[in-house]
Order: C-alpha cells, then structure tokens, then sequence
C-alpha cells in the first residue's frame, strides 16, 4: 500500500529505500507495511525482521492451514506480498552477508557456513553503515552469523550502534546460551550447557556457546523481542532502522531431534505429531506472535505513518 498524498519528494524517498533494500538481497517472501506522511518530512524509521530456515509454505498467507499466524497474515493482506525473491544463498552466513551488503554471492566474501575467519570486515560498507550516514538510529538484534569470535567481528564495526545476540551461527542453534553479546561485550545469562559442551563456552572460541543446555531459564528468542522493543522505545523520536535477525525456527542442530527448542510446545502437545514437528510448530506461532509486539508497539507510538516494516527469511 502506498499512500497517494505522498509529496513526489517523498515518493523518491520511499521508493529509493525500498529500491536499496532490494538490491541488499531481500529473500522471495517480503512483506511490507508502511504508510507515512508527516509534516515534518522526517525520514522513514524501518523495520526489517529476518527469521532462519522459515520455508515458503510455513505461513498462512502462503497457504498454510494448520499454524496460525494471523498477524503475519495480516500483514501481508494490508501491505504488500512479494513473491518473485531469492535468497542470496541457500545457507545462513553468505545469504546474510548478501542482505547486509549488497552484494552477489558470487562477490561476497562469506562463501559459506564456514569456521574459518571469512566475515565482514571492520569498515565494508553495509545497509546500517549507509543509513548510519543518513542519520538513522541503527540497530541489529539477534544472529549475526556473519562472524566468529576469534576474530570477533563486531557488528557495531560495520554501521550498527547497537547489537544484542549472537555472533557466530553455531552459537544461535543454542536457544538458552550460557552468554549473549551486547556491543562487544560478554553478558552472561542464567542458562547452562551439559557438560559435554562445556569447553565451548569460551568467548573467544570459533564456535563459542554451541551446545545443549540442561539449565533452561532464559529464553534467546524472547530476550531478543524484549531487546528490539527497548531499542524502539528509545528511538521513537529520531528516524531508525532496526535489523531484527531471529534465530527461529532454526533448529539447535547440536541436540539433534530435541532442537527444536520452545519453553512451551502450548496447544501442539494433544497433537500425536513428532516431537521436532510440535516445536516447530510453536516456534512458528511464536514469530508471528514476537511479530504482533513490534506491529502493536509501533502503532501504540503513533510511528505506523512513519515506519517501513519488512518480514523475510535468509532461506527456506
């Protein structure tokens, strides 16, 4: 939906963003919400939620009859539904660094879902660093997967003035990690891995925080809701852009057909399915759910005039 008393400055504008934003290598199943006009002709704030490995099909406004993700559905009824979308790559990292830089994956340095230390360098231009310019409040949450912390690649190095979640992408199978990264530093949480997975929960290892924990307290998914939440309130009066990068419904692939991780599989536990099957499927419903927070939070803001909010996958 596109507002039709919007100035044609303001069309320029709109449509040089979305034009950006595509050419960062959005995924096939875009949704977009926006609507903004103010006399103040600030930019517009955006929104851009990626969840991990959610398939085409896995939602209702897909054709999905089982899971219910009605605010996601709605969404896509109210804005707009593009479909004819690829994903940069069909794995996590280089597709993440296709969307976070623009380019191809044939020119991307991150190739793969490697452990060596190909990432996005200190400095490379990315869509945080050219809003950053532009004045935006910046903000990512969530997987980073773009980095390992030998290295420590830090997103705040590539145009993010916040950052909260994982680094490396073997750290985001882990759903109750023993640590999180707030901005470069190490903070840690009341979860605890099984022994076994104890000698990875050094920091500064390649695959730091992998595992499976036995002490479940805090939950990564919704620590990461509430983060993005904070980041939104604290900006509301400047324009910003927020990279909401899920881990789910990825699954923990370390604890093997227990990874599909949810503090409460809800009304899929009557349900005589797999036990990954019930997981996911909560997960699912979880997304749209964290999705409905940040729709709801931007409307209570009186921001939804102001605001470009975008829902797409790094693959399916």
């Amino acid at each position: 939906m596109i507002n039709q008393k919007i100035r044609p400055m303001q069309k320029r504008t709109l449509f040089s963003i979305i034009s950006v934003i595509v050419r960062l290598g959005i995924t096939w199943s875009i949704f977009l919400a926006f609507s903004f006009v103010t006399a103040k002709e600030r930019p517009p704030n955006i929104v851009l939620i990626l969840a991990d490995d959610l398939g085409y099909g896995d939602l209702g406004c897909f054709g999905q009859k089982v899971l219910k993700t009605p605010r996601l559905d709605t969404m896509a009824k109210e804005g707009m539904k593009l479909t004819q979308f690829y994903a940069g790559c069909t794995v996590c990292a280089p597709s993440r660094s296709v969307l976070l830089t623009g380019r191809h994956m044939g020119r991307t340095v991150v190739r793969g879902n490697s452990t060596n230390p190909i990432v996005i360098k200190p400095g490379q231009h990315t869509l945080a660093s050219v809003l950053k310019k532009a004045d935006y409040a910046t903000a990512c949450v969530g997987k980073w997967g773009v980095g390992t912390p030998d290295n420590f690649t830090n997103p705040n190095d590539v145009g993010f003035d916040h950052f909260y979640g994982y680094i490396n992408m073997w750290h985001a199978h882990n759903f109750y990690p023993e640590f999180l990264i707030r901005n470069g530093k190490v903070e840690r949480l009341q979860n605890e891995v099984a022994p076994k997975w104890k000698r990875w929960q050094d920091p500064k290892l390649p695959q730091a925080g992998r595992g499976v924990a036995v002490k479940k307290v805090q939950y990564a998914p919704d620590l990461f809701t509430k983060d993005a939440v904070r980041f939104i309130k604290e900006n509301k009066e400047k324009p910003f852009f927020l990279y909401f990068a899920m881990n789910v419904p990825h699954t923990n692939n370390e604890a093997g057909n227990q990874g599909m991780e949810v503090p409460d599989i809800g009304e899929f536990a009557k349900e005589e399915w797999p036990e990954p099957e019930k997981g996911f499927a909560a997960m699912i419903q979880n997304i749209d759910r964290d999705v409905g927070q940040i729709l709801d939070l931007i409307t209570e803001l009186d921001l939804a005039k102001d605001t470009l909010i975008l829902f797409t996958s790094d693959n399916g």
